[in-house]
């Protein structure tokens, strides 16, 4: 009987999918912890957010006041969808000066991050040992996971940068006396005695309100998409267990390359839609930084 510690292939393989490539040399065991510098996901986030700010740049570089191009077009259709969910959640004009672009900005950083989901798996794994890249320094690219949003720290740190702007403009609409105020007042108003009392459980409730709006908008986008990345890797065991030109080696080849595409087909509506509700939340959440309980 083999031993209860003994890992298959198919877990193996997952769990090799599933470690990053870090400065440490192993997977990240707890949530937080800042001694781990994951690689690629730094690489390929900043990449993709790279390419994003080049589109946008090009975009306004092209634009013509006569008739546009389909390019032209299409960006000024992502503007004005922006802007219109920006107008009908921030009141401020002022305000939406820098959050219609930023929130514009995240929606296509995110897609292109999403995006990176439909490559193969093992695509770059197999390009790095054809052409033997790393082999010197012990095959260091041996371990890299391409999708950023997969990797928790991204799509927290970027919960992280929204928190930020919640606060920013707390203070700015309300002023620094005001902001303070607020939570420690709100949501359960009271005057004299009462609302002494009542302080300590107003500051404690606003805490959790943004400490619960950060973690949601984070992990909402990582839980989709590590999903949608480990349906990817059980899938494509279909074709790991390839053993010759036999009927159940082909039967499995053929499950792969129909579940791989339907999977990806349905995938690219997730990309999306994650995309689309990160910027909506990001939107909502400064809107209501601007409004008082």
């Amino acid at each position: 009987m083999a031993a209860a510690h003994d890992i298959s292939p198919q877990s193996e393989y997952i769990q090799h999918h599933l470690v990053h490539l870090n400065n440490i040399g192993e997977k990240q065991s707890v949530i937080a912890d800042f001694s781990f510098i994951n690689y690629d996901s730094m690489f390929w986030s900043v990449l993709m957010g790279l390419i994003t700010v080049y589109f946008m740049w090009r975009a306004a570089k092209t634009v013509t006041t006569g008739v546009p191009g389909r390019f032209q077009v299409a960006v000024e259709m992502l503007v004005d969808m922006v802007e219109e969910q920006a107008k009908s959640i921030i009141p401020n004009e002022v305000s939406r000066r820098f959050v219609s672009p930023l929130a514009l900005t995240v929606f296509l950083w995110i897609i292109l991050m999403n995006t990176l989901d439909l490559i193969p798996i093992d695509f770059l794994a197999t390009i790095f040992r054809v052409t033997g890249l790393g082999a010197e320094q012990g095959d260091v690219l041996y371990y890299h996971r391409i999708l950023p949003t997969a990797d928790l720290n991204v799509p927290i740190g970027m919960a992280l940068g929204v928190l930020l702007l919640m606060f920013y403009y707390g203070i700015k609409i309300k002023n620094p006396i005001g902001f303070v105020k607020e939570l420690f007042t709100a949501p359960f108003h009271a005057h004299g005695l009462a609302g002494l009392v009542l302080a300590p459980f107003n500051f404690l409730l606003n805490c959790i309100e943004y400490a619960a709006k950060t973690v949601s908008l984070g992990m909402r986008l990582f839980g989709n998409m590590f999903a949608g990345e480990l349906i990817f890797m059980l899938i494509a065991l279909l074709g790991g267990a390839w053993t010759g030109f036999n009927g159940a080696s082909i039967g499995l080849g053929i499950g792969q390359i129909l579940a791989g595409s339907v999977w990806a087909i349905f995938h690219i509506l997730i990309v999306l839609l994650q995309a689309f509700i990160f910027m909506m939340l990001t939107l909502v959440y400064v809107g209501q930084a601007h409004d008082g309980h």
